[in-house]
């Protein structure tokens, strides 16, 4: 009877552990969030969205105020379309910008908020018109040796024939 009863109470917690191992490995890769707020949802349109992934944050000022509900691709302007789920306590103005950011070098992406001047504040269904696409590091990196392509030899090379 004792070895049942304590065969039970291993059990349990053997369950229990694996549930939170499971429940803080989605929680870490951003595949659950347990927001039980209500928000609005604002739409921007980006040229490049880079490696952005649905449920990354939105931030401003570097607080965390929304989620990326969703993206896809419009074939009609040919630019990528993401629904942002903004938490309702965080109002902006109209004329605020969005930017895709890196945490740190190569770290994720996410959308940073640079709020705007205006008197009216975005609503549920407005669209966000100025945008800055990510920076891909493969581009920048093309773009200085194709730079330093088109210079030519450097003075000190020809110097030295």
């Amino acid at each position: 009877m004792q070895q049942s009863k304590n065969d039970f109470w291993v059990g349990l917690f053997v369950m229990l552990g694996v549930v939170a191992v499971v429940f803080l490995a989605l929680q870490s890769a951003n595949l659950l969030s347990l927001n039980f707020q209500s928000g609005y949802r604002i739409t921007a349109r980006f040229d490049n969205i880079g490696g952005l992934k649905p449920k990354a944050a939105v931030r401003s000022a570097g607080v965390v105020v929304g989620r990326i509900e969703s993206i896809d691709f419009d074939d009609k302007i040919y630019q990528a379309r993401v629904t942002l789920l903004l938490e309702d306590r965080y109002v902006f103005p109209k004329d605020s910008s969005l930017k895709i950011l890196t945490s740190g070098l190569l770290g994720e992406q996410y959308i940073g908020i640079e709020a705007g001047a205006d008197e009216h504040n975005l609503a549920n269904g407005d669209t966000v018109t100025a945008t800055q696409s990510a920076v891909v590091l493969e581009n920048l990196i093309s773009q200085f040796l194709y730079s330093k392509a088109a210079e030519g030899p450097s003075p000190a090379a020809e110097d030295s024939k």
